[in-house]
């Protein structure tokens, strides 16, 4: 369904074990991110009516996760930790060249935040099959399925604003893109890691 190109080797979950804390606050940083994406689309296309009221959801939505994983971290008496850079997003954003018309620059954006989505669903899949602790287990499973829907919009928009043919392309080449990235991630305590 999410057609990533390059599955997340199932070790990764070895790694998240030994440093549960870490992934935890990675991830709270990642829903604060995605919240900010949508912020960043209202202001910068704030003509598209449909786009704006679903990224005011997204927005609210983003930071209730937020809040779920800081307080998941609250109650295991830990605190959040520091932000860190993600490295995997750093890549994705240096895929598209700058520049191009407003609605080029939108679909971009769009299918971006699409895949960003599809890795974490995937992660957050995997976080759901193979924790060892079944509370956080259950955590992930809800948090994939959300995540699912955020992939599939951003899609859509994508491809109701731009060329049908043209952004199945770019999302094919970017795809293919983010499997190479993949090769060399992986090894750390980070949802795209």
């Amino acid at each position: 369904m999410l057609g990533l190109k390059l599955p997340t080797d199932p070790r990764w979950v070895n790694i998240v074990e030994k440093n549960i804390d870490d992934i935890l606050t990675d991830h709270a940083f990642c829903e604060q991110k995605a919240a900010s994406t949508a912020i960043s689309l209202i202001v910068s296309f704030p003509e598209y009516t449909d786009l704006v009221n679903e990224m005011v959801a997204l927005v609210r939505e983003e930071m209730g996760h937020f809040k779920m994983v800081h307080d998941l971290i609250t109650a295991r008496g830990k605190v959040l930790g520091r932000d860190r850079k993600d490295h995997y997003v750093i890549a994705l954003l240096g895929f598209f060249p700058k520049g191009g018309s407003r609605t080029t620059q939108l679909v971009h954006r769009l299918l971006i935040a699409g895949l960003i989505e599809a890795r974490s669903c995937e992660r957050f899949r995997l976080l759901s099959e193979e924790l060892e602790d079944a509370d956080l287990r259950e955590f992930y499973r809800k948090l994939m399925i959300s995540e699912a829907g955020h992939y599939t919009m951003f899609l859509k928009f994508a491809r109701q604003y731009g060329d049908r043919k043209e952004v199945d392309q770019k999302w094919e080449a970017i795809l293919k893109f983010e499997a190479q990235i993949m090769k060399d991630l992986g090894h750390t305590e980070l949802i795209h890691g």
